[in-house]
């Protein structure tokens, strides 16, 4: 009978960091009764699943209006359906009307979800093993798996209170250039980062961008979180300030609609020209990456979306207008209650960041806050969290916590973060570390 060694299969099945979202999942299922701040998951009191069809046959309807027959709407729904998506022009109209993002149907590509998006855009512009993906640190594990799989390496930039520094971004690029490789792209989540929750000011968003034509290469922006600012608060993507193509846009509707639709999109209006002179975007020229991922992004789900783009005028950010004030009453809720459990003056040795919204915040503890310290807390005191060292790509984060608070009630935050205040208050402190 057939049977492997787990280090004779791909490097990405066999590295243990990989593993980490799994476990802590897993950990999560093993305690029932924790109260679980170790994910992020979306708020999930708003839905109605009259909404499924409703929105599908609103769909149905606007493709009626707009002309398109009866025999070719049966085909787009029922038949495997375009690469690319067909969504391309509610997408674009959404983009322009609630990120000030201009790009032509063409331009972009619809996905199933970031993790598509992220695998097709990496696999198309990493053509060599010399190229390196540069990557704010911590980050979202999701693109480092995509890298892991696709064998390109990363180069993580610690970030600071504000996010990425510019210019350490532009010394990375040229130590890599140095060592006889590529900085092809660089990744970050500008707005409420995950982990971290921080959000880059608008001077380090300009010069970013001047930073990536100074050294040649595109940013990846990944803006899951940037509809939940506060009123008034809302800071321009990267995209929308973006005059030289220099930025990939990757995108979902795991917030914004919900998660069990599976679409996201890659915004990618870069020219590619072939060897005749013929251009295309090099969304269209990724199409041919996407064929061999997934085919095409499901019909169903595309209608869904579709209907909901349509239904609210092609304006998310008012739609989900209501979605935002839990997200930010949930926020609040934590702080208020870390404040309380943590008061300013005491030497508890706990600090945290306060994000103006998004899903997330990082607190600091006098102790390593591994996975073995996460099962402790959810097995003894009956509430998780996310150790942050699986996010840090180089090392670090030993002694933070990610506290995930969008999924939870403000009165489930307040008993949890009760719960939280007991564990770390009765864990014995360990020795700062000293470094050289």
């Amino acid at each position: 009978m057939l049977s492997f060694q787990q280090d004779s299969l791909h490097g990405g099945i066999a590295d243990p960091e990989m593993d980490s979202m799994r476990i802590l999942s897993e950990t999560a299922l093993r305690f029932p009764d924790a109260l679980s701040f170790s994910s992020g998951a979306p708020y999930d009191g708003n839905h109605d699943l009259a909404n499924l069809t409703y929105y599908v046959d609103r769909y149905i309807k606007h493709l009626r209006d707009k002309g398109v027959p009866e025999q070719r709407i049966t085909r787009l729904l029922f038949q495997y359906g375009p690469v690319n998506g067909l969504i391309q022009e509610e997408v674009a109209r959404m983009l322009k009307h609630d990120e000030d993002i201009d790009v032509p149907a063409e331009a972009i590509m619809i996905t199933h979800g970031f993790q598509e998006a992220a695998l097709v855009a990496l696999r198309g512009l990493c053509a060599s093993p010399d190229d390196v993906l540069l990557s704010v640190s911590p980050a979202y594990v999701g693109i480092r798996g995509a890298a892991r799989m696709l064998d390109v390496p990363v180069r993580g930039i610690l970030e600071g209170p504000d996010g990425l520094d510019p210019e350490a971004v532009a010394e990375a690029a040229r130590a890599v250039r140095a060592e006889g490789k590529r900085a092809v792209a660089l990744y970050l989540v500008p707005d409420f980062s995950n982990p971290s929750g921080t959000v880059l000011p608008l001077q380090a968003r300009k010069r970013l961008l001047e930073v990536a034509a100074e050294e040649d290469f595109v940013i990846l922006e990944d803006n899951p979180y940037g509809l939940f600012a506060r009123d008034g608060e809302s800071m321009p993507t990267l995209k929308s300030l973006d005059t030289e193509r220099r930025v990939a846009y990757l995108g979902s509707f795991a917030k914004s609609a919900f998660p069990g639709a599976r679409l996201g999109y890659l915004v990618a209006d870069q020219e590619v020209t072939d060897a005749t002179g013929a251009t295309r975007t090099l969304a269209q020229s990724l199409s041919k990456a996407k064929a061999m991922f997934t085919v095409g992004s499901s019909t169903l789900s595309q209608a869904v979306i579709g209907g909901i783009l349509v239904e609210n005028g092609y304006d998310l950010r008012s739609a989900t207008r209501e979605l935002a004030a839990v997200y930010l009453e949930r926020l609040d809720a934590t702080l208020e209650a870390l404040a309380e459990h943590f008061p300013a003056g005491e030497d508890h040795g706990v600090t945290w960041n306060t994000p103006r919204g998004g899903f997330f915040l990082t607190l600091t503890v006098p102790f390593t806050a591994d996975l073995t310290a996460m099962e402790r807390s959810a097995r003894d005191y009956r509430v998780s969290w996310a150790p942050m060292s699986m996010f840090y790509l180089d090392g670090g984060g030993d002694r933070e916590m990610r506290l995930g608070f969008s999924n939870l009630a403000p009165e489930a935050i307040r008993e949890g973060i009760a719960r939280l205040a007991r564990f770390i208050k009765e864990t014995p402190r360990e020795t700062p570390e000293v470094r050289a």
